[in-house]
């Protein structure tokens, strides 16, 4: 019996062995695919299709997003309008299947909305029933938009010496954004070992790269600045890993690991943000990263050779190259109210399941807001309460407000206005109403959107262009 045992396990192994040989053979540069493309990282073969790249084994993945095409040079047009998904927007409401004539032609893929071009024959019901405008009509091939910044391979932007990774350059993939921080500055490395050294500044002290953000994209450049042995400054106008620690999503995924720079393989499966936040707690502590914190980065400007970063403490650091890794959301305006710095406060909503089941506020009278409180309330067992100081929405749009007063109709939103919020505390909110009278509702979420300053006028400030990509759905798509 044994004998049988070990036969059976020989052959198993043997199996497997071949299967792995082949797949890596099938793989191998300069062979079995002529088409293939060089891998932006390595510059060996990568066969079409391929999710690794044989020669150094990064993620194809990571590449997405700056490797698309611009919107304008996606194929042929058949002049048929098509519901087109931006994937930057979309915050997986599930809003826009019900509403679509044609049985399959929206679906969920994961956590996003993904449009059969097959099957679609533009009714447009989709578009008008997303409540965050992530669906547009348009012709053509491309079933994801993204509206980004203008990024090469390399993860520099068109302007030379500023790089852009993480979330604010289209999607927010924890994976990917540790990948694309490590690779931002693996190039910013190389260009500074090739290029001709910089001329001292008198009497300044000039920082090889200064890195904008620690999230995850900040953090794993960091890191990598760390272990390269470069001259960086890591600013983050929060906290570290503030990107993390404001995350809505309960459930953090990474389908494989990643390596971080001095730390080794990170694999998190089914974990929560609080057990992401204390895993990077450990990687800092241990690396002996430094993080310089309430670092706001005001400008970026082109000072001779080098680049001028200025701060709101009004100092200004030379750099000779810069890696901005903030979120997409930039900087929200605050109510300065008892309670607000708890867990359960979002100013952005990244997934809209979260909602659940839960009592829900929502504060402020423009788009975002009723977006927000719409999305919210499409959530099976949601109860949801939009606070307005305001007597009506007057800057919201019409589409917006006709919405709004449908779903109140319809007992789905519960709308307070010349309301503002006195107190929020872990199960419970406190409302002051008009004529001085007070309400406590229950609450298991608080979403502030009232406003703030987001980083694309800073982007434009800086010369950075946006431009919009073409993102290819996948045959399989990543539930990470």
């Amino acid at each position: 019996m044994e004998a049988f045992i070990t036969t059976i396990v020989t052959i198993l192994v043997t199996m497997l062995f071949i299967r792995s040989y082949m797949r890596k053979r099938a793989d191998a540069p300069g062979g079995s695919d002529p088409d293939g493309a060089a891998c932006p990282r390595c510059r060996e073969n990568v066969p079409t299709g391929a999710l690794y790249c044989p020669g150094c084994g990064i993620a194809m993945q990571v590449y997405e997003m700056v490797g698309a095409p611009l919107s304008q040079e996606t194929g042929e047009d058949d002049g048929q309008l098509k519901a087109i998904v931006r994937a930057d927007v979309c915050v997986g409401c599930t809003a826009c299947i019900p509403v679509c004539p044609e049985q399959g032609a929206i679906a969920m893929q994961g956590k996003l909305a993904v449009v059969d071009k097959s099957l679609c024959v533009g009714h447009g019901k989709c578009a008008d029933a997303c409540p965050v405008g992530a669906i547009i009509m348009a012709t053509g091939e491309a079933v994801h938009r993204v509206e980004m910044p203008d990024i090469g391979l390399d993860f520099q932007s068109n302007v030379p010496g500023v790089y852009i990774v993480g979330e604010l350059g289209g999607r927010g993939l924890i994976k990917n954004a540790i990948n694309e921080g490590k690779l931002a500055i693996e190039s910013v490395a190389r260009e500074l070992k090739e290029s001709a050294p910089a001329r001292t500044a008198p009497n300044e002290r000039v920082h090889d790269v200064i890195i904008v953000g620690s999230g995850p994209a900040g953090l794993s450049a960091g890191l990598e600045a760390l272990r390269q042995g470069l001259d960086y400054a890591l600013l983050d106008q929060g906290t570290p890993a503030n990107t993390i620690r404001k995350y809505p999503r309960h459930k953090l995924l990474l389908a494989e690991p990643v390596n971080i720079p001095l730390f080794g393989d990170l694999w998190v499966r089914d974990a929560s943000k609080e057990d992401l936040i204390e895993i990077w707690d450990k990687v800092i502590a241990r690396s002996g990263l430094v993080v310089q914190t309430d670092q706001r980065v005001t400008a970026i400007e082109k000072r001779g050779e080098f680049l001028a970063v200025s701060t709101n403490e009004e100092t200004v650091r030379l750099a000779r190259r810069v890696v901005l890794a903030m979120g997409r959301r930039g900087t929200p305006r605050k109510l300065g109210v008892p309670g607000e710095e708890r867990e359960k406060v979002f100013y952005d909503v990244a997934e809209m399941e979260v909602f659940r089941g839960k009592h829900v506020l929502v504060v402020g009278g423009g788009d975002s807001a009723i977006e927000s409180a719409l999305g919210a309330c499409d959530q099976e067992g949601a109860v949801v309460t939009l606070s307005y100081r305001g007597e009506e929405f007057k800057r919201a749009k019409d589409r917006n407000r006709e919405k709004l007063d449908a779903a109140a109709a319809q007992g789905k939103i519960a709308v307070l206005l010349q309301s503002q919020i006195q107190q929020i505390t872990e199960g419970e909110v406190t409302l002051a109403l008009a004529g001085g009278e007070s309400r406590t509702i229950p609450n298991d979420n608080v979403v502030i959107r009232v406003g703030g300053e987001p980083p694309f006028p800073f982007l434009e400030r800086i010369g950075i262009r946006m431009v919009s990509r073409d993102v290819a759905i996948p045959r399989e798509t990543s539930h990470a």
